[in-house]
């Protein structure tokens, strides 16, 4: 039996960015082959995908991810990330498991180990998914393309979770709309070099940078009804190499969420509006480049196959642990597997936060945070056993 307790230590202990999960990968492979699945490496570049056949009945997909971020770990736990690795900008960063996929990656091998020693109680075919680069909005795009469905069978449901600051041990969840859809710009301006002390011979572009980055924050409270959502976030500024020398070009990264394509257009067409009206009103030499890239579809959880899961969530865990109407604004790519496959998508959210670890008036660290780990139980009993629910909800019992 699988010590999930270890196999969280170690795969928090060992995070990996975003299409470089070989090691991810090789661990959670080897935990599932034993349980009995047919297991298949490098699907949509470092995919894992195991499958349990076990008589007739549906098919039930089961999604986890399990890519880290390029951030410094700041926890303080024996077992925290100390990791670092070269991204695709060939820049060495800080890695680590910030976002908690390797809590979702450990309860899908806990929950495929228990349904595997109950084949006796269910019948039809477990469908398991590792997918990676969730945190780059590519990663199940990249396994429908590489022929999931075609190549492992099309479920008749998909069912996810995510962990996030909420109370250990509860259970969060909403139908339709539950997660933002996500955009990313990477802008770059262009000045005129020169000498710091001479700034009247040079176009600035670090000038012209903060007057987008300021400009940008109007946009939601001036452009958008105050009845809609919608986040602009500046995650990225760069620029320069020297206090003393004005640079030539400037970068920034720009994030977007909205829950419909309407509010996403208005909020893109501001966004460059704006970056091109600066970079004219500073006199830039030549026009900025503007490249989106990394779009993540608004999450959808189907309204009908919430009810029934969340129906059976309510008959094992008991109504007053699991907490209603849950929706945020950041973005999973989930849904983009019950899309292709024309089936609904089941996502909910769970706890791991014991809050009376925390002091009193102290913030509670979100994920992307360096101080973001889900406190290992109650937290992984519930993801697990939120799996094990789910699925034998809608496998033949």
């Amino acid at each position: 039996m699988t010590d999930l307790h270890e196999l969280y230590r170690d795969l928090h202990r060992h995070p990996e960015l975003s299409l470089q999960e070989f090691r991810t990968a090789g661990v959670l492979a080897d935990a599932l082959r034993p349980l009995g699945f047919d297991v298949t490496t490098e699907v949509g570049g470092t995919g894992v995908v195991g499958v349990l056949r076990n008589g007739d009945g549906p098919v039930v997909m089961l999604r986890a991810d399990m890519d880290a971020l390029p951030v410094e770990e700041k926890t303080g736990l024996p077992y925290a990330s100390t990791t670092r690795a070269t991204n695709s900008d060939g820049e060495e960063v800080p890695v680590a498991h910030a976002c908690g996929h390797d809590m979702h990656a450990t309860c899908l091998i806990g929950a495929a180990e228990q349904l595997a020693r109950a084949r006796a109680e269910w019948s039809g075919t477990l469908l398991v998914v590792f997918q990676p680069a969730e945190e780059l909005g590519s990663g199940a795009r990249a396994m429908v393309e590489d022929g999931l469905f075609d190549r492992f069978g099309k479920p008749d449901v998909v069912l996810a979770q995510h962990v996030g600051p909420l109370p250990a041990g509860f259970i969060a969840h909403g139908s339709g709309p539950v997660m933002a859809a996500s955009d990313s710009a990477r802008i770059t301006l262009f000045g005129r070099g020169g000498h710091g002390s001479a700034p009247e011979t040079a176009v600035d572009p670090v000038l012209m940078a903060a007057h987008v980055v300021v400009r940008l924050q109007g946009i939601v409270s001036r452009e958008i009804s105050p009845s809609e959502r919608a986040v602009v976030t500046v995650g990225r500024l760069q620029a320069g190499t020297k206090e003393n020398v004005i640079p030539e070009t400037a970068e920034i990264g720009v994030n977007i969420r909205s829950f419909n394509e309407h509010i996403a257009g208005i909020v893109r067409s501001a966004v460059e509006r704006i970056v091109r009206a600066e970079a004219a009103a500073s006199g830039a030499p030549r026009e900025p480049e503007i490249e989106w890239h990394g779009g993540t579809p608004v999450l959808v959880s189907d309204e009908s196959a919430t009810g029934r899961t969340v129906a059976a969530f309510t008959e094992h865990f008991g109504a007053e642990r699991l907490i209603p109407g849950a929706t945020v604004n950041a973005s999973e790519d989930a849904g983009v597997f019950g899309s292709a496959a024309g089936v609904p998508t089941v996502f909910w959210f769970f706890g791991g936060i014991d809050f009376s670890n925390w002091e009193s008036g102290r913030a509670v660290a979100m994920n992307h945070s360096p101080e973001f780990a889900p406190d290992i139980e109650p937290t992984l009993t519930t993801g697990v056993g939120a799996l094990v629910v789910a699925a034998r909800e809608w496998l033949r019992n």
